[in-house]
């Protein structure tokens, strides 16, 4: 069965600093044209990463989020700086700059696409270990602090609901899977 569809055109409806919004115009393997909203994440996305102590505590960032209109707990994590900056030099970035902290041993967990039906946005997800303190830089819009917690709480905040961030709910129970199997 072909379930390809063939894109016709694309028409710009709205463009941000960060994002472009399409009417993305298909044609399905039938033969019919149908219109699909499309964002695209001009950088192409970013990374982030779960921070572990030797004493299973996570270190987190508490941010307020416009998209849902409250503060969240969520991996520190940003946007790629340029086109060719790797996943890995983006985590380490954005990681000093939101937390302070550096880790020792980066783990790379996967590449997500976290809203694949409308959004292209890809996030590389890695695990952190062997930490160390670096320096906290915030850029000037920035407004976060950085929150350790048992990672036992961590996954009872899933649970309750109050951490409902798609890269920070994967990469606390990939690391806790990986524990579980002796892969770390």
């Amino acid at each position: 069965m072909d379930l390809k569809f063939k894109r016709k055109r694309m028409e710009k409806a709205y463009e941000s600093t960060l994002v472009e919004a399409y009417k993305d115009y298909l044609e399905t393997p039938d033969g019919r044209e149908v219109c699909y909203d499309y964002l695209h994440h001009k950088t192409g996305g970013g990374a982030g990463i779960l921070m572990v102590d030797e004493d299973d505590c996570v270190y987190l960032v508490r941010l307020y989020r416009n998209s849902i209109d409250r503060v969240t707990l969520e991996i520190p994590a940003g946007a790629y700086s340029r086109s060719d900056e790797s996943g890995r030099d983006c985590a380490m970035r954005e990681v000093e700059e939101e937390t302070g902290m550096i880790p020792g041993k980066l783990i790379h967990l996967s590449n997500i696409v976290s809203s694949i039906g409308t959004y292209d946005e890809q996030t590389d997800i890695f695990i952190g270990l062997n930490l160390s303190k670096g320096t906290q830089k915030l850029d000037p819009n920035e407004f976060m602090e950085c929150v350790k917690l048992p990672i036992t709480e961590a996954l009872s905040l899933i649970e309750q609901g109050e951490i409902v961030d798609s890269k920070t709910v994967l990469s606390i129970y990939a690391y806790l899977y990986m524990k579980s199997a002796g892969k770390l």
